[in-house]
C-alpha cells in the first residue's frame, strides 16, 4: 500500500482527516433501478461537501436520492471463528487449549450475553446478531469464554423488507458500475442495498456483490 494511503487510512482510524480535520459521518439514501434502496455510510471532514458530490453523481447514473432506510435497521454482526493450532498454543505452558465448544452451547452463551440471534455461515463460522451498543462487548465475551477468535465485528445495515431479485444482465451491469463508482469516492465507508441474485450468472452477480457491504 502506498504510503499516502497508509497515512490515511492510520488519521481515519485516529477520527480525523489526513490533513487533521475532524471527521463526520452521514447516511445517504437513494433508489437505483429496478427499485433497489440503498444506504451509503460516510465519513468526511467536510460532510456538505462529500453529501453533494454523491447525489450528484447517483443522479448523473440514473438513481434518485430518496428515503430508503426504513427499510433496513441498524444491527451489529459479528464473525467468530476457530483459532489455528499456532494460535491455540499456550506460551506458558506449550499445551493446546480445550477446543471451543460446540454451537448450541456457543449459541446459549450468546444469547446470555446478550446476542439476538446466533447462526452459522457456510465456512461453519460463528454469526452474532446484536443491538448496535453491545456489539463489541458480546464479541469480546464471547471470545473469551469459548475460545473462538474474533474475525470481523460492525454495525451494518441489514435489510428489513424482501429483497429485489437482479434478473437481467444489464441490469446487474449497470448496477456494478454505479456501486464501483460510489466505492470510488474517498469518504464512502460502506455500501449497502436490498439487491440479490435473480436468474443472471455467477459473474455477473460477483460484480454487483462485490461492491456491497451486506
Amino acid at each position: 500500500m502506498p504510503k499516502t494511503s497508509i497515512d490515511v487510512a492510520i488519521a481515519r482510524g485516529q477520527g480525523r482527516s489526513e490533513t487533521g480535520a475532524g471527521l463526520e459521518t452521514a447516511t445517504l439514501e437513494a433508489m437505483l433501478a429496478p427499485s433497489i434502496a440503498m444506504v451509503i455510510d460516510i465519513e468526511s471532514d467536510n460532510k456538505q461537501r462529500s453529501l453533494k458530490d454523491l447525489r450528484h453523481l447517483i443522479k448523473r447514473t440514473g438513481g434518485t436520492v430518496t428515503p430508503t432506510a426504513f427499510l433496513f435497521m441498524r444491527q451489529g454482526r459479528t464473525m467468530l471463528g476457530h483459532r489455528s493450532n499456532e494460535e491455540d498454543i499456550d506460551g506458558s505452558n506449550g499445551e493446546v487449549k480445550e477446543a471451543a465448544a460446540d454451537f448450541d452451547e456457543i449459541m446459549m452463551q450468546a444469547l446470555d450475553a446478550g446476542a439476538e440471534d446466533v447462526e452459522k455461515d457456510e465456512e461453519e463460522n460463528i454469526v452474532l446478531w446484536t443491538q448496535p451498543n453491545i456489539t463489541h462487548q458480546v464479541a469480546q465475551d464471547l471470545a473469551k469464554t469459548t475460545g473462538l477468535k474474533i474475525l470481523d465485528s460492525d454495525i451494518i445495515w441489514s435489510c428489513t423488507s424482501d429483497k429485489v431479485k437482479v434478473d437481467d444482465e444489464q441490469t446487474a451491469s449497470t448496477l456494478a458500475k454505479l456501486l464501483s463508482v460510489v466505492r470510488e469516492y474517498p469518504d464512502v465507508q460502506a455500501v449497502y442495498a436490498n439487491a440479490e441474485r435473480g436468474d443472471i450468472s455467477e459473474e455477473a452477480w460477483n460484480a454487483v456483490e462485490e461492491a456491497l457491504d451486506s
